[in-house]
């Protein structure tokens, strides 16, 4: 479960994203133009010990589908400066520090179990005076796993890129990430995504 505050942020996701993406090496062979984005949706993963929020954006620049995941974190992530997205300051949960969510091990391990066990993005409920209301709209993924799958222990996460193409180093499981998804057939056990009107995208993959 994914509880949203009904918060004032300074500055917005969306002004954090357009200043963070163009430092992106694979952003920028894309030729798009930052103040163009256009936000398709979002999901969210659950954190079970309810510290770090984790939100995957997919936004579309230059004819593309974007895949950017994000952690929200309430104090910097240590070893992870290269990784910070920015800083915001939250009306109700104080300064946070945004990152780039592959290099987040929590992010790593909740990403791993959705591909592994074949789980979903995290139900989500806007928290208003302190009663819950539930929200609709995520965009629907899942993975390609089964019940019972095995997640190893995930303390660290390493990520390098090329191209559009992140790899996370799980110690013992590899993570890859597409920035870029498009409906091609990956190795490994994956993370799909359905948007209405467009095939189904892979996201990530596992091995």
């Amino acid at each position: 479960m994914a509880i949203i505050y009904d918060a004032v942020l300074n500055p917005s996701k969306q002004d954090l994203l357009k200043a963070w993406l163009p430092e992106q090496p694979w952003f920028q062979e894309l030729g798009a133009d930052a103040a163009e984005l256009e936000h398709l949706g979002a999901f969210r993963f659950d954190d079970p010990a309810g510290e770090v929020g984790m939100e995957t954006h997919l936004l579309s620049a230059a004819g593309q589908v974007l895949h950017v995941p994000l952690t929200y974190r309430g104090a910097p992530l240590p070893g992870a400066e290269e990784f910070l997205a920015g800083t915001m300051e939250h009306s109700v949960l104080g300064d946070r520090w945004i990152y780039d969510a592959c290099a987040d091990p929590v992010y790593a391990t909740a990403l791993a179990t959705a591909i592994v066990q074949g789980g979903s993005g995290a139900e989500q409920f806007l928290d208003v005076d302190g009663k819950l209301e539930p929200l609709t709209g995520a965009i629907p993924v899942r993975g390609s796993g089964g019940a019972g799958g095995i997640v190893p222990d995930i303390t660290t996460a390493v990520p390098t890129t090329s191209d559009s193409v992140t790899t996370i180093d799980a110690g013992p499981l590899t993570l890859t990430v597409y920035r870029i998804p498009d409906p091609s057939e990956h190795p490994g056990a994956k993370l799909i995504c359905t948007m209405p009107g467009q095939p189904p995208l892979i996201l990530a993959s596992a091995r």
